[in-house]
């Protein structure tokens, strides 16, 4: 997808760009923008609107709907354009590569500068879009919420965890973000998940991930979607990723939500090396996280 769109900007003229910044903006009030609205958000005259949006619609960039008016939104595609757009004018990168992950929630590339990057587009609420709604509380006081502003709001709190952590917190270095892109520095490691320790790797391996949501909850945050499948394991320890449902450390449920990542993190382990993880006491060692008195997970054996 990214790719297609990197292919489709060099084609793209100024008033192009115009023409999906102003669906853009009217996308803040109402799914499809009226066409008619479209000169007011543009600033492009009627005539130059009807040509934008023919070329626009043949790009795969807008989508068009007649309900009691005509009416047009962007599609992923659109909204990417007009984000590598900022990034190239931005010069963060040269080029976009090969796709590092395709996931529900995100799509993830490689891009080039002067040394290797990531780039990750936010796809929160555009296929799940009412379950979204539920679980993200960011999307919480809005009377009108698009799947745009749902992901826009995923990448700046991502963005936003990622400056606080780093480098405190083995996490990505955070590079640029825009609108529902951010970039990030490119890891090179290999999922937990799909990770094969040895014997003598598994409880120090969890002990570093351990130390690392240690160190987070004390610069501010719970990361609140640990897993196996949001940590790298590298030859340098474990990074961790996907923070754009992180929680401060003052928020209501923090605790909670705590003492669910160390369930889950413990959890992994103690399924796929029951010899060496077993029986740990998740509430006492959620609460020494806390308090950064963790020292090794034999402490809380049960």
């Amino acid at each position: 997808m990214v790719q297609n769109v990197a292919s489709v900007i060099a084609d793209l003229e100024a008033e192009d760009f115009y023409l999906l910044s102003g669906v853009e903006q009217g996308m803040r009030f109402s799914e499809y923008v009226n066409r008619e609205k479209l000169p007011e958000y543009t600033r492009l005259s009627a005539e130059d609107v009807d040509y934008r949006l023919d070329r626009c619609e043949d790009r795969g960039l807008v989508e068009r709907k007649t309900i009691q008016y005509e009416g047009f939104k962007l599609t992923f595609e659109g909204y990417d354009a007009l984000a590598l757009h900022t990034f190239a004018e931005r010069e963060t990168f040269d080029g976009v590569g090969a796709p590092l992950g395709v996931g529900k929630e995100s799509d993830v590339y490689e891009v080039r500068s002067y040394r290797p990057l990531a780039l990750k587009y936010h796809r929160e609420g555009y296929t799940n879009f009412r379950e979204v709604m539920k679980e993200r509380d960011y999307t919480a006081d809005r009377d009108h919420v698009s799947w745009q502003y749902t992901a826009r709001k995923a990448a700046e709190r991502e963005y936003e965890a990622l400056e606080s952590l780093y480098p405190d917190v083995s996490v990505p270095q955070p590079i640029d973000h825009n609108r529902h892109a951010l970039v990030m520095e490119k890891v090179d490691g290999v999922e937990l998940s799909r990770t094969k320790l040895t014997d003598e790797q598994v409880v120090p391996v969890l002990e570093l991930v351990l130390d690392e949501m240690a160190t987070a909850y004390a610069e501010g945050y719970v990361h609140a979607d640990m897993s196996e499948y949001n940590v790298f394991v590298t030859e340098q320890g474990v990074v961790v990723f996907d923070w754009p449902q992180a929680v401060p450390t003052d928020h209501d449920n923090a605790r909670e939500l705590l003492e669910r990542d160390v369930e889950n993190v413990v959890g992994y382990f103690g399924r796929k090396y029951p010899s060496h993880v077993d029986g740990v006491d998740v509430p006492a060692l959620a609460e020494a996280l806390a308090d950064d008195s963790f020292d090794s997970v034999a402490e809380f054996a049960e």
